[in-house]
């Protein structure tokens, strides 16, 4: 779990510490400017720690349903050898579909003055300005969301409906009720996490609202970096009673 939350930890940093600087910049000034290669570097960091989010909060799902579903066999499975080869393919997988996904993006031409109508360099934006055909960078993005959002997000569903059957089958209300609770906020965060990537990185950039955009990039890039430290830290017991130490 401690394993599972640094991992965390450090891809909600990278997201602000990628995005928020230069937003709050942009409030401030009422609008910043950026290098092309500023521009597709951000897209790269925040695009990577995104993608390692959606298969880190996937593997959680997976060791949760576990946990619930196959207590006996948690021990064995979930060994530390495992662990560590679930997180080293998620980066790597994750780093390695945004360098190809950055790499085609540098690659379009893109007008003089491009104004980008967002708060960060996200991928349609960035398509919006581009004076290239994007057919082909826009059909590779949608292919690669798969093996990111779409599949994990298949897991987390399966998962998650084993383990609402098995608490169900539970005979203790008390204890149905500690691993609903378990279970619920974790299962909040990937419900707004999921549900945003999914309208905005697997539908057709034709009709969306640009308004509409903005606030969903906010949940993913704002809310849900704000709320795992509630939910998975100050939350927990033993993280609560070594933080009154260290106070």
């Amino acid at each position: 779990m401690y394993l599972f939350l640094t991992q965390l930890t450090t891809s909600d940093i990278i997201t602000t510490s990628s995005i928020v600087p230069n937003m709050l910049h942009m409030f401030l000034n009422n609008g910043s400017s950026m290098s092309i290669s500023q521009c597709i570097t951000q897209l790269f960091f925040f695009g990577s720690s995104e993608a390692f989010e959606c298969l880190l909060l996937t593997v959680m799902s997976y060791d949760r349903y576990l946990a619930i579903c196959r207590p006996l066999h948690y021990e064995s499975v979930m060994n530390p050898r495992l662990l560590l080869q679930l997180v080293i393919t998620s980066w790597t997988l994750s780093i390695s579909i945004n360098v190809i996904i950055t790499v085609n993006v540098s690659q379009l031409q893109f007008c003089r003055s491009a104004v980008i109508n967002h708060f960060f360099c996200d991928f349609d934006p960035v398509l919006r300005v581009s004076c290239s055909n994007i057919f082909r960078t826009k059909l590779l993005s949608t292919i690669l969301n798969f093996p990111v959002i779409m599949c994990p997000f298949l897991i987390v569903v399966i998962s998650y409906a084993s383990i609402v059957h098995t608490i169900l089958r539970i005979q203790s209300i008390s204890h149905r009720q500690k691993a609903f609770s378990t279970c619920g906020s974790h299962l909040t965060v990937v419900s707004i996490f999921y549900g945003t990537l999914i309208s905005i990185y697997t539908s057709p950039i034709e009709g969306k609202s640009v308004a509409l955009h903005k606030y969903l990039s906010l949940a993913y890039t704002v809310l849900t970096p704000l709320t795992n430290p509630v939910i998975y830290c100050l939350r927990n017991k033993e993280i609560t009673e070594a933080f009154k130490k260290i106070l």
